[in-house]
């Protein structure tokens, strides 16, 4: 049990015995002198009972059980309780904690989670606008895989449509050879069909009718579509990989998976139908325009043809009964709220999901230039995601030259590669996902501040004061070392070390990775400070206060690691 739940059951005990109900909001105090920790829900509780906080929060302190973890509780301010947690408590949980390949986390009530994330459309490569969704949906599978849930991914990519007509019919023009060769520039190959399509009225009408021949299942047709598919998916796959991001071809489950039951999806929506200006609709209530208006979500057209909302509402249902998810969570655009709100309703409405499943869409800004404007090429093109990358190798290989002009190329290559993509993703995570963020090169590759240089060059920190201790002869007994702690910069490291547990769970539940990044880059402050006001290996050091701290430092280099890595962000040996 972490020490935030620890307290909050002590807490919640305390409230039953002097009868009152409500939540106690512990949480790390902002200074030392206010204790480890602090409760500051009982001027809340006092208000609702129409109560004096302060003789509540005596009260409350009078019941509390916490003698065998706790020097002093007192009570301050307006209401609030401040926590001093015994030294010798926090370095026995710091112990158990060292022993544990989970750090502490316990164990979860299991459940089938669905995490729907990247999706690109197979029509284009990969851009910047991929970025977010890929990276946040990963981090986010990783912790829920590592808190111990089953995670099934789902790359709900774009491979069907009207804009593939206009492809194949390009496709269909060359030979072999040349649309091999075209294709691999897939941005460019969709600007000349798109060009084509718009300025030539017989390639549109054969753009036309290759959709139609598509859906109908034309051999010759298909067979053009999934080399196009294929070739496609090669380019997202090798995004993949430079990210460091845990999606495999087996996890693909395109729009043209679910082609076959759109049809009886629509069947199964007639009872909640509408058709309005020829197209069938689902309208619902709670969903209103500024005209006062009842909003339509719109299932087939009136053509025949089907919709993404189609191919979603399919999906969720597949998703339930045949994967049979307990959650399922969303990173897309904030853009699609209203899409993916009017979905999940359409959903529950006709019984495709029921009350026991948790339809979740965890929402994401833009990705905006230094001046807030979304972020673009010189030209005003999108940026390819691929494109970006090599640029982020580019610009980190120049910084790691400038620190260190002696390594081998092939040694500042690698570190450039590992702390260039860490750059990029961590600079996307650390921030709230709901919000819009500025990309800026200069403040990611930093290697002070809240970036993923820094979080990897205390890890790699740490690796030398252990590398050094072993070379002196002084890591062989940390198996069997003790943590004493004797100074602050101890202390509020190992205080912040012991809430990694919890934070994880927190994560896991509500979606927000940057909550991570916060942490550790605090722990990484904490170390640094540890470093320098807490000697290791000098002569002076006691071997007791030596073997503790090179266990502290042991340990501190496992949550850094483990942390970067439920990020999908490298760390190395050696910078």
């Amino acid at each position: 049990m972490n020490i935030l739940d620890l307290l909050s059951q002590q807490f919640q005990h305390a409230f039953t015995k002097i009868g009152i109900k409500g939540d106690p909001v512990i949480k790390p105090a902002k200074q030392s002198k206010f204790g480890d920790f602090q409760a500051n829900g009982i001027m809340a509780i006092a208000k609702r009972q129409q109560q004096n906080p302060v003789p509540l929060a005596k009260q409350v302190v009078a019941v509390l059980d916490l003698d065998e973890v706790s020097d002093k509780i007192e009570v301050a301010g307006p209401g609030f309780i401040n926590i001093h947690l015994k030294s010798t408590w926090l370095a026995q949980q710091l112990q158990q904690m060292a022993k544990d390949n989970k750090l502490g986390i316990r164990a979860v009530e299991a459940q089938t989670i669905v995490v729907d994330y990247s999706s690109p459309n197979l029509a284009k490569e990969m851009h910047v606008g991929h970025l977010r969704s890929t990276i946040i949906g990963d981090a986010v599978v990783r912790i829920l895989e590592f808190v111990g849930h089953k995670v099934i991914r789902q790359n709900h990519v774009g491979d069907w449509g009207t804009q593939f007509g206009m492809l194949l019919a390009l496709m269909q023009s060359l030979t072999d050879t040349e649309y091999d060769l075209q294709l691999s520039d897939l941005e460019s190959f969709y600007q000349q069909a798109k060009q084509k399509f718009d300025n030539d009225a017989e390639f549109a009408n054969q753009a036309r009718q290759m959709v139609v021949k598509l859906q109908s299942g034309d051999p010759q047709c298909l067979k053009l579509w999934r080399q196009f598919i294929d070739i496609s998916l090669s380019h997202c796959q090798a995004v993949y990989d430079e990210l460091n991001v845990s999606l495999t071809a087996s996890d693909i489950r395109p729009e043209s998976f679910y082609n076959s039951d759109l049809a009886q999806t629509v069947k199964d929506l007639a009872r909640y139908l509408t058709v309005s200006d020829g197209a069938k609709c689902v309208f619902l209530p709670e969903f209103v325009g500024k005209d006062g208006q009842m909003l339509p979500l719109i299932v087939q057209k009136s053509d025949g043809g089907y919709l993404y909302a189609t191919t979603d509402l399919a999906a969720i249902r597949y998703r339930v009964q045949q994967l049979k998810a307990q959650r399922i969570l969303y990173f897309v655009d904030a853009r699609q709220s209203l899409h993916l709100a009017q979905v999940f309703a359409v959903s529950r409405k006709a019984g495709f999901v029921d009350d026991n499943c948790s339809l979740e869409h965890h929402p994401f800004g833009t990705m905006l230039d230094k001046q807030g404007k979304p972020f673009k090429t010189r030209s005003g093109g999108t940026v390819k995601l691929i494109d970006l990358l090599t640029e982020a190798k580019q610009r980190a290989l120049a910084v790691v030259q400038a620190k260190n002009p002696d390594l081998s190329p092939e040694v500042a290559q690698n570190i450039a590669k590992v702390v260039g993509i860490a750059a990029i993703k961590y600079a996307d995570l650390a921030k709230n996902r709901t919000q819009d963020y500025q990309f800026d090169w200069q403040s990611m590759l930093a290697l002070d501040g809240n970036t993923a240089p820094y979080l990897q060059y205390a890890y790699a920190r740490t690796q030398s004061i252990l590398r050094k201790a072993k070379a002196e002869g002084h890591r062989n007994h940390i198996a069997t070392a003790s943590i004493v702690i004797t100074q602050p910069q101890e202390r509020a490291l190992v205080l912040q070390l012991l809430q990694f547990s919890g934070l994880v769970l927190q994560v896991a539940e509500q979606a927000y990775p940057h909550y991570l990044c916060d942490y550790l880059y605090h722990v990484a402050k904490l170390l640094m400070q540890f470093y320098e006001g807490c000697p290791i290996l000098k002569p002076e050091v006691a071997l007791e206060i030596q073997q503790s701290r090179l266990l502290l430092c042991e340990l501190t280099a496992k949550v850094l690691a483990t942390g970067l890595s439920l990020l999908g962000i490298g760390y190395l040996e050696k910078m």
